[in-house]
């Protein structure tokens, strides 16, 4: 029999922070979705595929499953087990962010799928973790095959077939309940409206931790669980992430607002996190500080809508929960 030889590249727009969100639908991003696109670039020969390896005698495959699973090389792995756009650690940014780290490629061969254009079997049941479950891939799609330019752009390659994945995101998969909460305060009012009390569910409040206690002192408690279990600070709100806004000067002319984002979750961290704000006042955006910052206007006419993210290689890495999990900005 024969293999095909693979790539996959994956285009993605991810949000780890949004504020309102409907099942594989977000309102204020209606096309953002991730796409597997696979192209088949080449036809090897191969023997038999079996789910033992063990009858193999020669060039033993890497996996015999029929379901195997896939995971993102991390930087500085070898140069000969590297394509463009790999090897990184499962990170991939939001389009709106970064475009050339919101892709990921790698390359597999694959056998018993087909020989041909005509006898290939396309790719099936795909789950994609990001990380713990959340999203929903539909079926692969035939689609024109991807043509390729070299470096100098002086010379161009088709591959000989292409099929996408489209997959979408829903809150509702992962969890019932929201993964952030929103507190208010203004420099004209000496109170603060806070995180309603368990805004994001008390499931996880009888494993919580006090910001004092000596448990955090043990070693390996940062370290993430391979079933993604938070260990959060305990709060009334007992929400992993929590965004505070507070108006700092109210002028007729402008105003001034700063936006905090504290971690309150000590097993994970969010490299290349991203924030997604609505409120009337962003179509009049003049400065930020210390983040970066983007409109979105996904319904054209309307430009209420902001992206803000963390500055590259200063503040784009949201810490566990600690003395460093948080960042902040002040725009007006």
């Amino acid at each position: 029999m024969k293999k095909g030889l693979l790539k996959l590249s994956m285009w993605a727009v991810l949000l780890f922070i949004i504020f309102s969100q409907a099942e594989s639908y977000d309102p204020l991003d209606p096309f953002g979705n991730i796409t597997i696109k696979w192209d088949v670039v080449s036809w090897t020969p191969d023997g038999y595929v079996s789910k033992d390896c063990s009858k193999f005698k020669g060039n033993v495959p890497h996996c015999c499953k029929r379901n195997p699973t896939v995971v993102d090389l991390l930087p500085g792995v070898p140069y000969n087990q590297q394509i463009a756009n790999c090897c990184k650690a499962g990170v991939v940014a939001s389009w709106g962010q970064d475009p050339a780290s919101a892709v990921s490629s790698f390359q597999v061969s694959v056998g018993l799928s087909g020989t041909s254009n005509k006898t290939v079997k396309l790719p099936k049941n795909f789950t994609l973790l990001g990380p713990g479950p959340g999203y929903t891939c539909g079926p692969a799609k035939i689609v024109p095959s991807t043509v390729y330019f070299t470096p100098d752009h002086r010379r161009k390659t088709q591959a000989l077939m292409t099929w996408n994945i489209t997959c979408t995101y829903s809150q509702l998969l992962v969890s019932k309940h929201p993964s952030c909460c929103v507190s208010l305060s203004s420099f004209y009012n000496d109170t603060i409206v806070p995180c309603s009390t368990c805004a994001c569910g008390c499931e996880n409040k009888k494993d919580c931790i006090k910001s004092d206690s000596e448990k955090l002192k043990k070693a390996g408690i940062n370290t993430p669980r391979k079933d993604n279990v938070p260990l959060l600070q305990c709060t009334y709100h007992m929400c992993p992430i929590r965004i505070h806004w507070h108006v700092k000067i109210n002028y007729r002319e402008y105003w001034r607002v700063k936006i905090a984002i504290t971690n309150f979750n000590y097993r994970m961290n969010y490299t290349q996190w991203t924030l997604v704000a609505q409120h009337p006042n962003l179509n009049n955006v003049t400065q930020v500080f210390s983040f970066d910052y983007k409109p979105l206007v996904p319904y054209q006419s309307i430009n209420d809508t902001g992206m803000f993210y963390g500055m590259k290689f200063y503040n784009d890495l949201l810490m566990e929960a600690g003395p460093y999990g948080n960042v902040q900005t002040e725009y007006c």
